[in-house]
């Protein structure tokens, strides 16, 4: 069975990855997003299992003790992390993974996992961050003042990416993503693997006069 291929997406908070992948994934239906731990609360709309994996911190750094992630780390006050097990469970399984986490996270999975492809999103400008992070009423003034701080330590790290995506301009920033997967899908190893049975006829028929 040909193997999964693991996507790393990253980007400050309020660029746009959440809504890109969701987007995307309506596009592509057979691509897989990981569901990762955190200790952060709940947020309106979001169900455990489904946006993020909710516990406790005790519970998550019993986690962490036991070799559970394969990343994790600590952002605003609040544990993130991603289960070896599913991973390595939907990868065998042949099924395209999403990860959609930060810089930190993203440097130990592309240390374990050195095939994975990177994606990081940007906004067009500080402007524009700070009202997408104010336009979307999910946290209070500080919380906001806090990852506007934030925002230009993780933006500083996209050099450490395969691919830049500046979401300016929603539907662009789509299909630009969407050309990243479709152009992996393409590569040389993966359709020899895809197309085995196409590529036997083509090539070992012999011809008839």
């Amino acid at each position: 069975m040909i193997r999964g291929q693991l996507y790393v997406i990253s980007a400050p908070s309020g660029a746009g990855k959440t809504s890109l992948i969701k987007a995307l994934r309506a596009r592509m239906p057979e691509l897989g997003l990981s569901v990762s731990h955190t200790t952060r609360a709940m947020r309106p709309g979001e169900q455990d299992g489904v946006h993020y994996h909710f516990v406790d911190v005790v519970t998550f750094e019993a986690m962490i003790t036991e070799g559970a992630f394969v990343e994790h780390a600590q952002v605003f006050g609040n544990y993130y992390g991603t289960s070896q097990a599913a991973i390595s469970r939907v990868l065998a399984g042949g099924q395209d993974l999403i990860l959609e986490i930060d810089w930190q996270g993203a440097q130990q999975v592309r240390a374990q996992f050195p095939t994975a492809i990177s994606v990081f999103v940007l906004p067009p400008s500080r402007a524009a961050l700070r009202e997408r992070l104010f336009g979307r009423g999910q946290d209070d003034a500080e919380v906001i003042a806090r990852r506007l701080a934030e925002a230009t330590l993780e933006m500083r790290q996209h050099p450490h990416y395969d691919y830049l995506i500046i979401n300016e301009d929603f539907s662009v920033a789509l299909e630009q993503l969407g050309c990243i997967f479709v152009s992996s899908r393409l590569r040389m190893a993966q359709q020899v693997q895809v197309e085995r049975a196409r590529l036997e006829n083509l090539l070992n028929t012999p011809e008839t006069p």
